[in-house]
């Protein structure tokens, strides 16, 4: 089969959970026992890889279209990418897009090579209209390109039953083409891996408990929420925040001001490391960690949270998405239940209550140890059978011998 994926994320250029998952993804079908399979992968950037069957070329931005608005510049930019990508393909049975990004490539090379379209449901652009601070009106232009995949895709992977329903509901994809496959990770890579050495190099004390979070800057990820909620998290842990990427320089602003100000709210120490880390420095932050926190208004699955239990650390999290199909509540970690303003709008209605609620269940877990420990063993337990890439692989395969088989 020949396998043609688009993405805008990829090594080395990767900020959230779909990079992760299109480099394991194509590399186990890549390396399947038939070795049958050539995968191609389009993505934004400068990336050129040849190995066998397996291809990553990366399309770069040639000069900035001209934009009225410079929130509009990314937006423009995606589709010029798009535009040589659909003409950087020579022939594919499958076309498998990721995030909106991509997604005109992939409608126009549908019609232009036959193929079958394939869609991964990372994020829905209707969930996310925080968006338009980025974005300006091109959110709207971004929605649109969504949408017209969808209406035109020939089957939909979703990562979660609850992004099943969000496809769906959204753009009236009928439920016999929508195909749930969950997020994986890679179990020998993501493992309990202890090295003080590198706490210390991120002024991280080895000797006191920390609380974790790893994630962009971005309303998504709820990040502002858990650091309302340091005040009221129980004394003498710390507070370690790798968190970077912001969406905007205004949100950038914002969390320095709210890191501050938490600072003096509290007496635990906070530390901010304020850009993104190496894989391997953030395999030894779980492995240290006392608990792990997802604090996400929005979130199709969630891919951090297999990492962080990988590693055999508990989470907390909210009970969004699909993170209850990862979390485990009483068994991996705690779930805490957050009432959305509306279906559209993922902000919480009681946005101190939440704060609160997140603070009480690490708290919970905190003050006792035997439980957190089991916790942790059970989550890596949990990962090891249920969310391995080569099981997600040979199920994403199977999808595409049912597409092209029509």
């Amino acid at each position: 089969m020949n396998i043609v994926i688009l993405t805008n994320e990829y090594p080395p250029y990767v900020y959230g959970g779909a990079g992760v998952h299109v480099e394991y993804l194509s590399r186990e079908l890549a390396n399947m026992e038939d070795h049958a399979h050539v995968v191609k992968i389009f993505c934004f950037g400068d990336q050129h890889l040849q190995e066998g069957n397996f291809t990553v070329e990366g399309i770069a931005s040639d000069g900035q279209p001209p934009a009225q608005d410079p929130r509009h510049q990314k937006f423009l930019e995606a589709m010029v990418r798009d535009i040589v990508m659909a003409g950087s393909v020579r022939e594919a049975d499958i076309v498998h897009c990721h995030t909106w990004y991509s997604h005109l490539a992939g409608c126009l090379l549908k019609p232009l090579l036959g193929a079958r379209l394939v869609l991964t449901t990372h994020s829905l652009e209707p969930h996310r209209p925080w968006k338009v601070e980025q974005l300006g009106t091109a959110y709207h232009a971004s929605s649109w390109v969504e949408r017209t995949a969808y209406q035109n895709a020939d089957g939909v992977i979703a990562v979660s039953d609850a992004m099943r329903q969000d496809v769906h509901a959204l753009y009236d994809v009928p439920f016999e083409k929508i195909h749930v496959i969950y997020n994986g990770i890679d179990v020998h890579q993501y493992k309990p891996t202890p090295n003080p050495a590198v706490l210390q190099s991120y002024h991280i004390d080895p000797t006191i408990p920390f609380v974790l979070f790893v994630g962009r800057i971005t309303r998504q990820k709820g990040i502002m929420h858990l650091i309302n909620a340091i005040q009221y998290m129980r004394p003498g842990i710390q507070v370690v925040l790798c968190a970077g990427a912001p969406d905007t320089p205004a949100l950038g602003e914002e969390m320095a001001t709210r890191v501050e100000q938490a600072g003096h709210e509290s007496s635990n120490r906070i530390i901010w490391v304020p850009q993104m880390l190496p894989r391997e420095d953030v395999i030894v932050l779980y492995t240290h960690a006392s608990v792990f926190v997802c604090p996400s208004v929005y979130e199709p699955f969630g891919i951090i949270n297999l990492e962080a239990m990988a590693c055999e650390t508990p989470v907390v999290a909210s009970a969004v998405g699909g993170i209850p199909e990862a979390v485990v509540h009483g068994e991996t970690g705690l779930l805490v239940p957050v009432e959305p303003v509306s279906p559209q709008d993922f902000e919480p209605r009681a946005p101190e209550q939440f704060a609160r609620d997140l603070a009480s269940a690490v708290n919970s877990l905190l003050n006792d140890p035997v439980t957190m420990r089991a916790m942790g063993k059970r989550a890596r337990e949990r990962v090891e059978r249920y969310f391995s890439w080569r099981t997600i692989a040979q199920q994403t395969l199977g999808f595409y011998r049912e597409l092209t088989k029509t």
